[in-house]
């Protein structure tokens, strides 16, 4: 009988893990172990495994697990800590989309879709704020979101919010990452990247707004109040708010494909997704507002699936690696 491949996971205790009692079983029909590695316990007693899969943040498991992979480094880490780095800071995040456009040259046929980020700005301090749009500043347009720089996984890190105008502005909190607002028709594809695998799906976003709605909030609105309120707005029409995203049209294969594989490419991450919207502007034009690491998989369709051919690939891919470092081996010897 051939010998299973284990794959450990870590995840923190208080922290969901998409590994399912299904995804667990299927990808044990199919020859992986998935086992639930105790953070409390020292790495090095548990095991042996062939992969780990881990979602840490705690400082004292992250360093325990890199000096794990510095004894073995035979053992694949998804994805390693270092790397799930960048995607902590919302505004150096999509640095690696602006290389992606540098080396494509953005110099598409006519009709072609092409793709960019929405303007930013990085304010550190409260007294930079009032740049912001000033006379000879970085002139931003409103609205803006206003996104915490970090995602440390606390509830404050996911506090997003609507920017009106200045008087709001005034009372953002810093250090914050200011980007425009771009209407989208309502329409978000949230697109899952699990390995080379690639699925986009529609999402219900943000309403698009008019400038006439530009002086009517005096202070930051946060996403969720924003979005009740269109909910209230429209509880009797939940059916036009699905008409609209039904009839959304759903970004080119080669489009979303493309920058998948730019950002698995700069990233060197395996698990993530990212937010995309149709600038209602430009015709054929896209920005990648949000790139998220291991995001919750159980909205993705049939991810059981998905991951449990990605453990499978794992496998592959160990195996050939394994297989020419023999041969490398055969050859000196020989």
């Amino acid at each position: 009988m051939a010998t299973s491949f284990k794959i450990g996971y870590a995840f923190e205790p208080n922290k969901k893990t998409f590994i399912t009692d299904a995804i667990v079983d299927k990808s044990k029909q199919r020859g992986i172990d998935l086992i639930k590695i105790d953070t409390d316990k020292p790495l090095a007693e548990q095991g042996p495994f062939d992969c780990i899969l881990q979602r840490l943040s705690n400082e004292i498991r992250i360093k325990q697990l890199e000096e794990y992979s510095s004894l073995n480094p035979d053992v694949l880490i998804i994805d390693p800590p270092s790397k799930i780095e960048v995607l902590h800071d919302r505004y150096s995040m999509l640095h690696c989309v602006e290389d992606m456009m540098k080396m494509n040259g953005q110099e598409n046929e006519i009709g072609m879709p092409t793709f960019g980020i929405p303007k930013q700005v990085l304010v550190k301090d409260v007294h930079s704020l009032m740049n912001v749009n000033a006379e000879g500043g970085l002139k931003l347009r409103f609205p803006l979101i206003a996104k915490p720089e970090m995602v440390d996984g606390s509830m404050q890190s996911h506090e997003l919010s609507l920017v009106y105008n200045l008087n709001a502005l005034k009372k953002v909190h810093t250090p914050v990452v200011l980007q425009e607002f771009v209407n989208h028709g309502g329409v978000m594809f949230k697109v899952y990247v699990v390995g080379e695998y690639v699925k986009c799906v529609k999402r219900n976003s943000l309403p698009d707004i008019s400038e006439e709605q530009l002086d009517l909030e005096k202070n930051p609105v946060p996403f969720s109040q924003v979005s009740n309120k269109q909910s209230q707005e429209h509880s009797d029409h939940m059916s036009n708010e699905e008409m609209r995203i039904e009839d959304a049209v759903m970004p080119p294969d080669s489009l979303v494909t493309c920058i998948a594989k730019g950002l698995r490419e700069a990233t060197g991450l395996h698990l993530m997704n990212f937010d995309l919207i149709r600038d209602s502007r430009i015709s054929n034009h896209y920005l990648v507002l949000d790139i998220n690491y291991a995001p919750g998989y159980e909205k993705m369709p049939s991810y059981e699936s998905v991951l449990a051919d990605f453990f499978c690939d794992l496998r592959k891919r160990k195996r050939k690696v394994k297989f020419y470092s023999l041969f490398r081996q055969m050859l000196c010897c020989g």
